[in-house]
């Protein structure tokens, strides 16, 4: 299955809008993407798992992030992260981040 970056941002985007808040999709073991209330937003774990630094997943981020997004769809895995839920209440409303 060939995809281009805008097909692929926008089916992980659909996917990702269903979950509930603080579900990540595992794109491989060390990055995951949620949907941040407006759009897919990435994030690379620590080696035991938890969050460490996010990372963007904009057209040059779904360009660089291809091969890993297709596998995914091709085989979705997302994980339940309270870990995400905190540190989405530690950062301002999108609005206020304009």
């Amino acid at each position: 299955m060939d995809m281009n970056c805008d097909t692929l941002q926008a089916q992980l985007a659909m996917l990702l809008r269903d979950q509930p808040r603080g579900v990540t999709a595992d794109l491989t073991d060390f990055a995951v993407a949620y949907w941040d209330g407006d759009q897919v937003a990435g994030v690379y774990l620590r080696d035991n798992g938890h969050l460490d630094e996010a990372f963007e997943l904009d057209g040059t981020g779904f360009q660089h992030w291809h091969d890993e997004i297709a596998a995914w769809l091709a085989n979705p895995c997302y994980t339940a992260r309270p870990e995400l839920l905190e540190r989405r209440k530690e950062r301002p409303p999108f609005e206020a981040r304009v």
